[in-house]
C-alpha cells in the first residue's frame, strides 16, 4: 500500500484478525481516522470490526490510515484510498473542509464515502452523528447552574473539529445569559498533541490563577482527563470539570465523589460503526440506493448527559 503522507499509515486486515483470509472477490475497505489516538476513533473502529466480526464478513478487508489530526493529511489519506480502487471509504471524526479534490475522486471512481461525526460536506453518502449543539447545551449549562451562575471559569476550545466547534459555540452563547461567570483564560486546542496541549496550558493556568478557578469547560473527555490530572497534582479540587463523549474513563472518573470531573456526555461511538458497516451491506454489497436505505443526508443518534446522579448506569 502506498503511504502518501509523513504520518502513520496502518493498514491491516479485518480478515486477519478474524483468523480468515481475503478471497479475490473480498470487500475493500479504507478506514481513514481523523486521529488513531482518539478514543473517538477508536470506538467507532471497534464497532465498525464487531459488526463484521458478528455477521461473518470474513472476505470484508479494512485497511487503517491515520491522519494525525491533519486536514490536509486527511485529503491525502483519501486520495490514496480513492487511487487503490476501494470499495467504499469511511472517514471517523474528520475535517473535510479540505478533502474537495480528494472527494471529487472518489466520486469520480464511483467509491462511496461514509462518514462519523465530521460533519456533512458534498462528496459523502452520510454523516451518522450526535447532536453537537445539544449535547453543548446539555453539559454546558449543567455546569453553569452547578456553579450557581457565579465564578470563574477556564474555556477549552477547539474550532478545527466541527462538533467540538459546534459545542464551543453553544457554550459561548449560553455564557452571555450567565453574566456572573467570567472567563479567566480561553484557549483553542492543538489536535495534534491534543493531551500534552492541554495539560500543559492547564499548568499555565493553574499556576496563574490558582485557587481563583471554579471550573472549566472541555471540548470532550481527554482534554477534561488532563486537566483533571493537573488539578490533583495542584491540590485544587475544588473545580468542577466537565467533558463530552462518555468514553469508559470519563464515566469511571466522574463516578468517583472525590472527583472534579462532575458530567460528561455518553457518545454511541460504537454504534456509528456498526451503522456504517450495516449501510455498506446494504449499499455497496446488496446494491440498493442510498437514498433509500438512508433517510437523511445527517443521522443523528441519542447522547445522554452523565452526572454523578446516574453514572453508574454507564459504568462499563
Amino acid at each position: 500500500m502506498r503511504n502518501r503522507i509523513s504520518g502513520i499509515a496502518v493498514a491491516c486486515s479485518v480478515a486477519a484478525l478474524l483468523g480468515a483470509a481475503g478471497t479475490a472477490s473480498a470487500l475493500e475497505i479504507a478506514m481513514v481516522h481523523s486521529n488513531a489516538a482518539a478514543q473517538s476513533d477508536q470506538r467507532t473502529k471497534a464497532g465498525f470490526e464487531a459488526w463484521i466480526e458478528e455477521n461473518g464478513k470474513t472476505d470484508w478487508n479494512v485497511s487503517y490510515l491515520d491522519s494525525g489530526g491533519s486536514g490536509e493529511a486527511t485529503a491525502s489519506n483519501i486520495q490514496d484510498a480513492a487511487s487503490r480502487g476501494v470499495d467504499a471509504i469511511v472517514m471517523t471524526m474528520a475535517d473535510l473542509r479540505a478533502s474537495r479534490a480528494a472527494l471529487d475522486a472518489a466520486k469520480a471512481a464511483n467509491i462511496p464515502v461514509f462518514a462519523a461525526d465530521s460533519g456533512y460536506v458534498e462528496g459523502i453518502v452520510v454523516d451518522v452523528t450526535t447532536n453537537n449543539w445539544a449535547m453543548s447545551s446539555d453539559v454546558s449549562v449543567y455546569l453553569l447552574d452547578q456553579m450557581g451562575g457565579e465564578g470563574n471559569l477556564v474555556f477549552f476550545r477547539m474550532a478545527e473539529h466541527h462538533g467540538t466547534r459546534k459545542r464551543g459555540d453553544v457554550m459561548a452563547s449560553v455564557l452571555k445569559e450567565y453574566p456572573g461567570v467570567k472567563v479567566l483564560a480561553e484557549h483553542n486546542i492543538d489536535y495534534n498533541a491534543f493531551f500534552e496541549d492541554t495539560s500543559r496550558t492547564m499548568e499555565d493556568y493553574a499556576a496563574r490563577f490558582g485557587a481563583d478557578i471554579d471550573a472549566v469547560w472541555a471540548p470532550w473527555d481527554e482534554p477534561a482527563q488532563a486537566v483533571v490530572n493537573v488539578l490533583n497534582a495542584q491540590g485544587l479540587t475544588d473545580v468542577k470539570v466537565i467533558g463530552i463523549d462518555g468514553h469508559p474513563q470519563a464515566v469511571a472518573e466522574v463516578c468517583k465523589p472525590e472527583s472534579q470531573m462532575i458530567a460528561t456526555v455518553g457518545q454511541p461511538f460504537e454504534k456509528m460503526g456498526g451503522q456504517i458497516a450495516e449501510w455498506i451491506q446494504a449499499i455497496v454489497v446488496d446494491g440498493k440506493p442510498a437514498a433509500e436505505v438512508i433517510p437523511t443526508k445527517t443521522v443523528y443518534m441519542d447522547a445522554p448527559l452523565i452526572t454523578k446522579q446516574n453514572c453508574q448506569e454507564f459504568l462499563q
